[in-house]
C-alpha cells in the first residue's frame, strides 16, 4: 500500500489515505536510473523483459456484489488456469477478500472475473470493517498472496495497523477462505507505541515470495524499520529493507536479508510535496534468485517502476542484528532486469502485484502484473504480460 490522499467517492477514517496522480501527465513517465547503496549491475542489450499484452478492468467493477480494486497481489493456479487476485480492501467496501480471474491467450480480452472468495480471521467469520472495528481489535490489510505448492493452500500477508498497535501479519489459509494458521514472528515487527523501533506505519509486509519446493517463503518489508533507517528521498537511497525468510514446516524465520531501495527517481512538481519509493513486490526465480519490484511515486510526477534480481545467498544474515548499520552487514547486490517505462505500456500505475503466469510456447516464462488502483478514479486496474528472458 502507498501513502495516499483521500478518494472523495470514499469515506474513509484518517489512517485510510488514497494515492491521486498528477493529471493526464502522470500516466506517461520516463525516467533515468539513479543510484542506490546496494550495488547496481547494469544490463546490457536490450533487457529481458518484452510486453506481450495489457488489458484493464473498469473503475470499480461489481464482481458478485463487491466492488473489485486494490488488486495488490497476484498468482497463478496452473491447475485450475485461473489467477488469484488478493484486494487490500481493509474490508471498507467488503469483508477482506480476493477473487479469481482467468486470462487465456491470445490475451486481448480483459481477465474474465471469477468468484470471490472471503478471507476468514482467527476464530472464523469476516474480517471487521476498520472504521468500525472496536479498539484492540486486528484489522486485515491484504497486501501479498502465494499458492503454497504441494498443498494447494493460499499464503498471504497484512501490513498490519501500526497505528492502532497491530504489526504485519503472515498467514495461511485454505483455498475457501478458512484460516489454518498465523505465523510467529520475530520481535522486530511488534510496533512500539514511542515509536522509536519497528515498523513504520502502512509501509510493512508488501512482498511475499515463495521457493519453487514449497519449504520457504521470504517476506519483505516496504522500507526499513525505524532503527534502521530513513526512508528513500529525491537525494538518498533508503535505509536496508529486511527480507525475511520463513521455514513453512515450523512456522519460524530462519534468515533475513537486506535489500536497499533507490532514491526516489521521480522529483514532484510542487517541490516539498509527497514522493515515495520501497519494494512492492518479491518474486523467486528459483530457489535462492529473487526479482524485487520497486515502485515509486511523485506528486504530479507519477509512477515509476523497476524490476531488479537479486542473489539471496550472498547477502548477510541479518536476523540476529538489532539495528542495521554501515559495517555490519553486506546487503543484497542488485541487477537492473527492466525500468517499466521502457516497456511500451500505456501508462504506469501503482503496480503491486507479480506472478509467473502459464508457460509460453517456446518455453519461456510469462511474468503477470497488476496494479492496485485504490479504488480511486483517477487511476487503473492494469494487468501486464510479458515475455521473461533469464540472464545467460
Amino acid at each position: 500500500m502507498r501513502t495516499f490522499i483521500p478518494d472523495p467517492q470514499e469515506s474513509t477514517s484518517p489512517g485510510r489515505r488514497r494515492l491521486l496522480l498528477g493529471g493526464v501527465a502522470a500516466a506517461f513517465i520516463g525516467s533515468g536510473l539513479g543510484g542506490c547503496g546496494s550495488p547496481v549491475v547494469p544490463l546490457p542489450g536490450a533487457g529481458r523483459l518484452r510486453r506481450i499484452a495489457e488489458a484493464h478492468w473498469p473503475h470499480r467493477l461489481n464482481i458478485q456484489g463487491t466492488t473489485a480494486g486494490g488488486l495488490s497481489g497476484i498468482d497463478y493456479d496452473a491447475n485450475r488456469s485461473e489467477y488469484l487476485l488478493l484486494c487490500d480492501d481493509r474490508s471498507d467496501l467488503s469483508p477482506a477478500r480476493f477473487y479469481t480471474a482467468s486470462w487465456p491467450a491470445p490475451w486481448t480480452q480483459a481477465p474474465a472475473p471469477g468468484d470471490v472468495v472471503q478471507l476468514q480471521r482467527p476464530g472464523g467469520g469476516p474480517w471487521p470493517d476498520r472504521r468500525r472495528t472496536k479498539p484492540g481489535t486486528p484489522v486485515a490489510d491484504p497486501e501479498s498472496l502465494r499458492l503454497r505448492p504441494g498443498t494447494g493452500t493460499l499464503l498471504w500477508v497484512s501490513e498490519g495497523d501500526v497505528l492502532r498497535g497491530f504489526g504485519p501479519s503472515f498467514y495461511e489459509s485454505a483455498r475457501d477462505g478458512r484460516l489454518l494458521r498465523e505465523f510467529a514472528l520475530p520481535a522486530m515487527f511488534t510496533p512500539d507505541p514511542a515509536r522509536q523501533r519497528g515498523p513504520r506505519d502502512n509501509l510493512g509486509f508488501e512482498g511475499l515470495a515463495v521457493t519453487p519446493d514449497g519449504r520457504h517463503a521470504w517476506l519483505a518489508m516496504e522500507n526499513a524499520l525505524i532503527q534502521d533507517g530513513p526512508v528513500p528521498t529525491t537525494h538518498a537511497a533508503g535505509g536496508p529493507c529486511r527480507l525475511t525468510l520463513v521455514d513453512l514446516e515450523t512456522g519460524r524465520a530462519v534468515r533475513q536479508i537486506a535489500y536497499i531501495p533507490d532514491p526516489i527517481p521521480l522529483q514532484p512538481l510542487l517541490p516539498g510535496s509527497h514522493a515515495d519509493n520501497g519494494i512492492s513486490e518479491i518474486l523467486m526465480l528459483d530457489s535462492d534468485r529473487m526479482l524485487v519490484l520497486e515502485r515509486a511515486y511523485a506528486t504530479g510526477a507519477g509512477n515509476s517502476l523497476r524490476l531488479y534480481e537479486i542473489e539471496t545467498r550472498d547477502a548477510t544474515d541479518v536476523l540476529n542484528t538489532g539495528v542495521l548499520a554501515a559495517g555490519n552487514h553486506r546487503p543484497a547486490a542488485k541487477t537492473l532486469v527492466a525500468d517499466f517505462a521502457s516497456l511500451g505500456l500505456s501508462r504506469l500505475d501503482n503496480t503491486e502485484g507479480l506472478c509467473w503466469g502459464p508457460a509460453m510456447p517456446d518455453g519461456k516464462r510469462m511474468l503477470v502484473v497488476v496494479s492496485d488502483d485504490n479504488f480511486n478514479p483517477l487511476q487503473t486496474t492494469q494487468f501486464a504480460a510479458f515475455e521473461y528472458t533469464d540472464r545467460p
